[in-house]
């Protein structure tokens, strides 16, 4: 029996009892077990504050960064691990290819940032300010890093990315790191940790892993501690809410349901070339990672003259769609993380057609791979929302799988109003040849967007595309 360990205490410590199993998501295969029990959460606080962070705000910005970058370069080298592990999470190679080498790319990017920073223990905020005519008396602000643990709380879809974008910065800053990966995804955390800390780059302390449930972590936490959490708004909103975060103060950064708009521009025709770049970007968000990532399109919002167009466009591509084993090359969605994430999409979708209708679904789509289970796989489905200010439970529930809804709009205010409606997106993308229009939306759509996408036929070429984050 395989069992997936926890990290603590500078040792690998597997679950003593009431361990969840974990399974292939192509395939149905039971992969091992993964279980917290009798892991002592207060002590490895407790390790991360005396072992790690002291030996962490001892070296200098410079010497975390080239940390960073010697590390980055060893996971890189065991990539391909990386990859034979990714596929039972139903990723195929491309989509893995985001979270593996995109998350070690984080690495890369924080190590360069050294050179932003002073070759010191700490950085200095702004200019000098004088206090005193003859200058003999000054004042000057300065940063020096929190003498707590950061605890990271992450979601299933990214297990390497998601861990590495968030442990790159607090190493940067100095501060150690626990990782609570999602259970179901965790075996691909638990090999990229087990390289991290087998590279011997790492201060001990600086790192540990909880493969099974965090227990009573947040019991435990104190006012020099952060937590991060990546997940959905109900179970964010409930840790946000601990007592002993709210005790204490204690940072809470939450990273939720976020659903993220693609407009096509009103100067846009059916015959343009960015008619065609934006059926395919929508198709792309929809599709990779078969729909889970935190910046796929979930609102579709396009000219009320150019609905029948462009759904007919999405429609065509999505029905060319092939799904299966991601690990062969003609298949290019595979599918989502398990079982209990397609039930849950499946519940999603049922809630969003109290107000709107499903007008491209495949109930019996075909699976390329002989060892293939239907079980978690889910073909694109595409919804219409014809009254998208009256209807409104589009901009706040969130099917996390391959699912976006269509939406008309009148005028470009109309459009950055659906946008907004969102009440704060990761991200928006225009599709427009307009410069004025470009210009209308960002300045309109900024305020309640971290990200904001413009596209067109100049770009497209060297754009990085709707979900790619800024570095």
């Amino acid at each position: 029996m395989n069992k997936f360990q926890n990290y603590a205490l500078g040792q690998w410590i597997s679950g003593t009892q009431s361990a969840h199993e974990l399974f292939n998501a192509v395939t149905g295969e039971s992969l091992g077990f993964a279980g917290s029990d009798g892991i002592d959460f207060k002590a490895m606080c407790t390790f991360a504050r005396e072992r790690g962070g002291p030996a962490l705000r001892a070296m200098t910005f410079h010497e975390r960064g080239r940390m960073l970058k010697a590390l980055a370069m060893y996971l890189l080298e065991q990539k391909e691990h990386y990859y034979a592990l990714s596929w039972a999470t139903g990723a195929t190679r491309a989509d893995s290819w985001v979270d593996i080498e995109g998350g070690i790319g984080n690495l890369f990017a924080y190590a360069s940032l050294r050179r932003q920073f002073p070759n010191e223990t700490y950085c200095y905020d702004g200019e000098p300010v004088k206090l005193s005519k003859l200058n003999t008396f000054m004042g000057h602000h300065i940063c020096v890093p929190k003498e707590g643990v950061a605890v990271h709380i992450n979601a299933f879809n990214f297990p390497v990315w998601g861990m590495l974008e968030k442990i790159a910065v607090n190493w940067l800053a100095g501060v150690p790191a626990i990782v609570k990966p999602a259970t179901v995804t965790c075996y691909l955390t638990e090999a990229v940790v087990r390289d991290c800390i087998r590279s011997g780059f790492l201060p001990e302390g600086a790192l540990q892993l909880i493969c099974g449930s965090a227990g009573d972590l947040l019991n435990h936490l104190e006012n020099q501690d952060v937590v991060t959490f990546t997940g959905s708004a109900s179970t964010g909103k409930l840790l946000k809410a601990h007592p002993r975060i709210l005790q204490e103060s204690i940072p809470f950064n939450m990273e939720a349901d976020s659903l993220n708009a693609c407009v096509l521009g009103p100067d846009v025709e059916p015959a343009d070339a960015e008619f065609t770049l934006f059926i395919k970007e929508v198709v792309r968000e929809m599709t990779t990672k078969a729909g889970q990532k935190c910046t796929a399109v979930r609102r579709i919002i396009v000219p009320e003259n150019r609905i029948e167009s462009v759904k007919d466009a999405l429609v065509a591509r999505l029905k060319t769609t092939s799904m299966g084993d991601p690990r062969l090359k003609e298949v290019r969605m595979g599918s989502l993380a398990g079982v209990t994430q397609h039930n849950e999409v499946i519940l999603k979708i049922k809630e969003l057609q109290t107000e709107q209708e499903v007008i491209y679904e495949n109930i019996n789509f075909e699976l390329l791979g002989t060892q293939v289970k239907p079980n978690a796989f889910m073909a694109p489905t595409l919804m219409y929302n014809a009254k998208p200010f009256e209807q409104q439970l589009c901009h706040a529930v969130e099917a996390f799988g391959p699912v976006s809804t269509l939406m008309p709009y009148k005028t470009l205010a109309d459009a950055i109003q659906l946008c907004k409606m969102g009440k704060g997106s990761l991200v928006s993308s225009i599709v427009t040849y307009n410069n004025q229009h470009a210009r209308q939306f960002a300045i309109g759509a900024a305020c309640m967007h971290g990200r904001i996408l413009i596209l067109n036929r100049d770009c497209a070429g060297e754009s990085t595309g709707h979900g790619s984050p800024m570095p």
